[in-house]
């Protein structure tokens, strides 16, 4: 039987790259096999989410000298920091999936118009899962912006089949990519795993983010699970202190399934403390319901583990869209 072929990413085996797919070294096991998506179809108890309250959209400056971020929803957030644009895990969408007609719904509305945005300078694409990589924004983002995307091994390929001009930059954990204005991103670890069909799992890498400019540092995570929390300590040794953390709060039920992959709200807090972060917003919650948790329970969670550790609220507040959060 011949041998199978990472289509996106051909390179040198390494502590996380085995010759044909990628893994989080000294960390749980992210896979499950169809037994385990039955029990969780079947025996776990999904939540009848609520309709969330309205959004008022907003208007975001062409440009700002400090750090601002502006939730959009779900990963999406418009960072503005040191007179760079810069959009995470962008998504207009109104489904997270390859098709139009079936997925899940987004049931929350942007809190930007995509019509309303500033000029965007860089796209940071954390992976390559539809609700991340939503490559009908992407094209639009292309058409109208044509902005560099700074984004892990292997999803410049899938970027470059779908958009043949697209400006993209692909690195490995660690790497520190210059994006202009005198502003750099480093591309850094995440416990997560990656696919966009049934037989590419893990072949392109999945990472979180620091961007670092005059504005400030500033530190999204994508996808991830806490695991024993020592990638986010490495980064606050390796990068210094992000005055804005990015983190997400949601798609965490069942724990069993989950826990490798999504941080629960506790360990959202874990991750602000780890990183001695001066400020965090979460994220990844109420937009589109991928796991079994009621859409108000984030928050609710959320404001229990800043209770329980002794910090302010307004340290960590539950992103809402059309809602901007300074570092102050």
């Amino acid at each position: 039987m011949p041998r199978s072929v990472n289509p996106y990413y051909a390179g040198p085996a390494s502590d996380h790259f085995d010759g044909l797919r990628f893994f989080n070294p000294d960390h749980a096991e992210t896979d499950h096999g169809f037994r385990d998506i039955l029990r969780w179809r079947f025996k776990e108890e999904r939540a009848t989410w609520s309709s969330p309250p309205p959004v008022r959209p907003a208007v975001p400056d062409a440009r700002v000298a400090g750090l601002q971020a502006t939730v959009v929803g779900h990963a999406s957030v418009l960072i503005q920091a040191g007179g760079l644009n810069v959009l995470t895990d962008p998504v207009w969408s109104e489904r997270a999936s390859p098709f139009s007609f079936i997925g899940p719904r987004r049931v929350w509305a942007p809190g930007i118009a995509f019509g309303a945005l500033p000029p965007i300078d860089v796209v940071l694409l954390s992976h390559n899962h539809y609700d991340h990589m939503d490559m009908a924004t992407l094209r639009r983002l292309h058409t109208k912006h044509r902005p560099l995307i700074v984004t892990p091994l292997g999803n410049d390929t899938i970027l470059r089949r779908a958009i043949p001009d697209v400006r993209v930059t692909a690195g490995d954990w660690w790497d520190r990519i210059d994006i202009g204005k005198d502003a750099e991103v480093t591309i850094v670890p995440a416990h997560h795993w990656s696919a966009r069909t049934g037989r590419d799992r893990r072949m392109a890498l999945w990472s979180g983010f620091m961007l670092r400019t005059d504005g400030g540092l500033a530190y999204f995570a994508g996808d991830t699970g806490y695991g024993d929390g020592r990638i986010f300590r490495e980064m606050r040794q390796r990068l210094g202190r992000p005055e804005l953390a990015l983190i997400p709060i949601g798609a965490y039920a069942p724990r069993w399934f989950m826990k490798a992959q999504h941080t629960d709200p506790n360990e959202a807090v874990l991750i602000m403390e780890d990183m001695e972060a001066g400020r965090a917003v979460g994220i990844h919650w109420g937009v589109f319901q991928l796991t079994d948790e009621r859409r108000e329970e984030p928050p609710e969670l959320l404001l229990e583990g800043l209770t329980r550790r002794g910090i302010a609220e307004e340290l960590f507040p539950a992103g809402e869209p059309g809602q901007s959060y300074d570092k102050d």
